[in-house]
């Protein structure tokens, strides 16, 4: 496996990470992957036509998980209904949660982990675009499978049409199957957990997350076990890529991350107001202290060495 560390540590010192920068990559990428899934919708028909196939391929490879696990989940809501949340929610809240956890403790990797992630993404999509594909759940009754999602959501707060919060079904391309990116963010997380992660607990995360995952999308009857291999695989292509694409990118990152300091930290342009307030320091001293005034009314200040410090020897009586 390529490692994903970072070519190294020279570049974090250099250009360190600040969070007010980083967000707005994460959230630009989102929303173009966002934007670019639904613009991408294909054709119901064609997008049936390759689900159909991939089920056939895989019944014909004896591949077939898919109904087994959907049974389960359906006749048994105790198992359905927390499918349904792992599916509904989690990959919106443990991906972004190892990325903060990357950023704040593991920041020497986490340019490289997060480009992978990005990376992989954009692969995902267009698989998309190339291969529109029905999931399990929307395909005919005849061909056996129900739509735990649908089932359940007086459980949650998805709407019966997708994975989509109630009413906002139709702002998502639900023929988006092959690949799966849950599966694909899931194996992401995994392996960050088990490469960084200090503890047992950790790495065994790091192993049950997308294994489960795996098991979710298929007895939810959303993705087929294809999806998930092409997920993995996407993933795989997208670990390959992470140096090439960095040596394109980096250049570009380091001068928008430098204009971007030099307009924040931008050097004043005035001198320096007086705030001494009328304290003086000489050479040998390190805070400011009020100078006596003469006895005398009316004299001057004295600016002789008696005055110039504690060290000064005192004026001949």
């Amino acid at each position: 496996m390529p490692k994903i560390d970072a070519p190294g540590a020279e570049g974090i010192s250099e250009h360190r990470l600040r969070w007010y920068t980083e967000l707005p990559l994460i959230v630009l990428v989102y929303a173009l992957y966002s934007a670019g899934r639904l613009i991408v919708r294909g054709d119901v028909a064609s997008a049936v036509d390759h689900g159909i196939g991939i089920l056939r391929f895989e019944q014909h490879l004896w591949l077939n998980a898919e109904h087994p696990l959907n049974r389960l989940f359906t006749e048994h809501a105790w198992i359905g209904v927390p499918a349904d949340f792992w599916y509904a929610s989690l990959h919106y809240l443990v991906t972004p949660a190892i990325l903060i956890w990357l950023f704040r403790s593991r920041a020497v990797h986490y340019r490289a982990a997060r480009a992978w992630l990005m990376i992989s993404t954009m692969i995902g999509l267009v698989g998309f675009t190339l291969l529109p594909t029905c999931p399990p759940r929307l395909l005919s009754e005849g061909h056996g499978f129900v739509d735990t999602m649908a089932q359940y959501s007086d459980y949650g707060w998805w709407g019966g049409e997708a994975s989509a919060p109630r009413g906002l079904g139709g702002m998502t391309n639900q023929y988006a199957a092959m690949p799966s990116l849950h599966v694909g963010w899931a194996l992401w997380c995994g392996v960050m957990l088990w490469k960084y992660g200090r503890t047992p607990l950790a790495k065994a995360a790091g192993v049950a997350y997308p294994l489960i995952t795996t098991i979710v999308v298929m007895g939810t009857a959303n993705h087929y076990f294809l999806d998930a291999v092409a997920g993995a695989a996407v993933m795989g292509v997208g670990l390959l890529l992470v140096r090439p694409v960095r040596r394109l990118t980096d250049p570009l990152m380091t001068r928008l991350r430098t204009l971007f300091a030099r307009t924040a930290v931008a050097p004043s342009a005035t001198g320096a107001p007086i705030v001494s307030a009328g304290c003086q320091t000489s050479a040998g001293e390190r805070i400011p202290r009020q100078r006596k005034q003469s006895a005398d009314p009316g004299a001057e200040p004295s600016a002789s060495p008696a005055d110039a410090g504690d060290g000064a020897a005192a004026p001949a009586r």
